[in-house]
């Protein structure tokens, strides 16, 4: 093999292990990784790491990741999308209920009992990350299985309730809703004026007049803004109709779209995950001194209150005459419940804003970094009720045998 031969074997080598991380959000971990051995390391130089670029990765660059979401969101909603029927969505709807209020009431009642300060924290195990969730559920359940589908809607539905959450509960000073009506009220108007009227069909536009303008509105009006751009995605031009998580084709389909909406995410898919990366490194960096309460708090939450809201909910929501994916049962359920009960990015994000740094913060920190253990649970899970890969196969076929078959003998 010559050395131009060579060369192009290690180029493309190397642009499929770089989009394999992509695709996958491994960065992500290398990132939490890389900030945990950092933190106990050389903690001193950590903490000057972490004051230093805070407040630019959590409170501008994530707004982003945030969009990212409210698009999926955005386009779940449009017809044909899984949120767009009542019939498609409402027992998955009914699930993420269950996978909201089993960590939240988890986490309330053991901070009650253990450390009453913990309290604050009662949202940060709701969260289910759905790029790690969705891995672990495409690799026991392969490509196709409706529970899969399940899950995606059970994820966007909770990123949408996460949001809402980070609204509402965790404020980052004190509410100014005068300045957040008249800048992101002002900057929503704008953008629909701009897509209505002008036809302006650039999401650079809609990024850079009302999405700095909004950000300002969510900033000064003390609600995190990293959330800003999330309204917007209902502004900028986007598909007539959406095809939804139940087809697997989706995600394909999506990068040939030539509207505003996904050629923003196709644009930002990549650099969010290398801010995704800058997040983890910035924020998973505490010591694993901080073992806590709220660590363990978070686990519980996510690992038990999870599963079980979700089972009970969904199960609660059959009662009422809705019924569950053809091809799906009770022990998928289970699976597909410990699988979102990763919580990790989200997760992370809200232990954050939750608690000032400190030792609260650091100890429910390792919670959302720990949440990945629900990836084993899930992996046991489906081992010890036979879901997916793990099933069980059917038994060959014995072939007939003729006399001489038996006999060789036998002429």
């Amino acid at each position: 093999m010559g050395l131009r031969q060579k060369t192009e074997f290690f180029v493309e080598k190397g642009t499929k292990t770089i989009s394999f991380l992509l695709d996958n959000s491994l960065l992500l971990i290398f990132g939490a990784i890389a900030g945990l051995v950092w933190a106990n390391i050389g903690h001193e130089s950590y903490e000057h790491f972490y004051h230093t670029f805070h407040f630019a990765v959590n409170d501008v660059l994530m707004a982003l990741f945030f969009a990212i979401a409210g698009k999926e969101i955005r386009e779940a909603m449009l017809p044909g999308g899984s949120l767009s029927s009542v019939k498609t969505a409402s027992l998955p709807l009914m699930a993420t209920v269950g996978g909201m209020l089993g960590p939240a009431l988890l986490f309330i009642v053991g901070a009650q009992m253990l450390q009453p300060e913990l309290t604050r924290g009662w949202a940060i195990p709701c969260a289910t990350d759905i790029a790690f969730s969705y891995m672990v559920a495409r690799i026991i359940f392969g490509k196709g299985h409706p529970a899969i589908a399940f899950l995606l809607l059970l994820a966007i539905a909770d990123d949408a309730g996460g949001l809402l959450i980070l609204a509402i509960a965790y404020p980052t000073g004190d509410m100014n809703m005068l300045a957040f009506a008249g800048l992101a009220g002002g900057a929503i108007v704008l953008a629909l004026i701009m897509f209505k009227k002008f036809k302006l069909k650039s999401f650079w536009w809609y990024l850079a007049i009302p999405g700095t303008m909004s950000w300002f509105g969510f900033y000064m009006g003390g609600i995190h803004p990293a959330l800003a751009l999330v309204p917007l995605m209902w502004c900028i031009p986007h598909e007539k109709r959406d095809v939804g998580v139940f087809q697997e084709i989706a995600d394909e389909k999506s990068h040939h779209k030539t509207d505003a909406l996904n050629k923003f995410e196709h644009w930002f898919k990549n650099p969010v995950e290398l801010i995704l990366c800058v997040f983890a490194l910035v924020n998973a960096g505490v010591v694993l001194s901080a073992l806590g309460n709220g660590t363990w708090l978070v686990l519980t939450g996510l690992i038990v209150g999870k599963p079980v809201g979700i089972f009970l909910f969904t199960k609660l929501g059959t009662l009422f005459g809705l019924k569950m994916p053809d091809g799906m049962n009770n022990r998928d359920l289970i699976v597909l419940g410990f699988a979102a009960g990763i919580g990790f990015t989200v997760a992370l994000f809200v232990s954050t804003v939750a608690f000032p740094a400190g030792s609260l913060q650091d100890s429910v920190k390792m919670g959302a970094l720990f949440s990945f253990v629900a990836a084993l649970f899930t992996f046991l899970a489906a081992y010890v009720l036979r879901v997916g890969r793990f099933g069980k196969k059917p038994a060959p076929v014995k072939a007939e045998h003729s006399d001489q078959d038996e006999n060789p003998d036998v002429i």
